[in-house]
């Protein structure tokens, strides 16, 4: 990606010619060495803040903030980047899904893994990890976060290669253990129930009337919806399968069972 590689190539020149060492400028900005790695190496892209401090420390005006921002939109689908847009700004996303875990819950590992399987070209599969991280970060990496309230289903715990799905379900406890997420479990032995017909997404925002918005995905792309009545639905869609998903408590221990089966 022409935008990735530009912000690669800034920050190894500036970091070059300022003679520092990537544990030096990662100090001046706030992280660890290894995440200037990884903006070094297209892993991970800057987000505003740290941008804006990169941009200070090595006297380059805005241009890695620029770069930054356009190597996050550029890596997004164009139908996907009203939703994200509005995802960074919401107060509450509640997010059930019954084949997958949730984007903003996935490792870097699982991410890569489910992408790898999908409709995508291989050459594009750094740019597309990398932004699904990024929205991660867009999303919690704020002042005031979302509270995330995922209805996750069973199923989707054991789906994937036993090392992969270990990582992954770890990396799930310990998000739930932040104030601000709460992960529940949809068991099998719900039976049928109305999450069947597909996964979804609701999200408050800020402002009068504090607004919703919901996004369904499908096999070509997702949609943003804002009709009243269809988020009315989607409502309606929770509440049933709210009332069968175990509480946070018993979801933990569902989870850490699993990741036990793992092999």
């Amino acid at each position: 990606m022409e935008y990735m590689s530009d912000v690669r190539e800034v920050l190894r020149k500036q970091r070059n010619r300022a003679k520092m060492t990537r544990d030096q400028v990662g100090a001046v900005v706030g992280l660890s060495g290894a995440s200037i790695a990884s903006f070094e190496q297209g892993r991970m892209i800057p987000q505003p803040d740290t941008a804006r401090l990169l941009d200070e420390l090595f006297k380059t005006g805005d241009e890695i903030q620029r770069l930054a921002q356009e190597a996050r939109d550029d890596a997004r689908p164009t139908w996907l980047r009203p939703w994200t847009d509005n995802e960074q700004r919401a107060t509450l996303i509640r997010w059930f899904e019954h084949s997958l875990i949730p984007g903003l819950l996935q490792t870097e590992a699982y991410a890569r893994a489910i992408l790898t399987v999908g409709p995508h070209r291989r050459d594009k599969l750094d740019e597309l990890t990398t932004a699904r991280i990024a929205r991660q970060v867009a999303a919690f990496d704020r002042d005031d976060p979302p509270t995330l309230v995922a209805i996750i289903s069973e199923a989707a715990l054991r789906y994937g290669d036993g090392a992969l799905m270990k990582e992954q379900l770890a990396h799930l406890v310990e998000a739930g253990e932040a104030p601000n997420v709460q992960v529940r479990i949809l068991p099998m032995s719900a039976g049928l129930h109305a999450g069947l017909t597909g996964a979804f997404v609701v999200a408050s925002l800020p402002g009068a009337g504090s607004p919703r918005l919901g996004y369904l995905d499908d096999q070509l792309r997702g949609r943003t919806v804002a009709d009243a009545e269809d988020i009315r639905e989607l409502d309606r869609t929770w509440e049933s399968l709210s009332g069968l998903a175990l509480p946070c408590g018993l979801s933990r221990d569902l989870i850490l069972r699993i990741i036990d089966e793992h092999n």
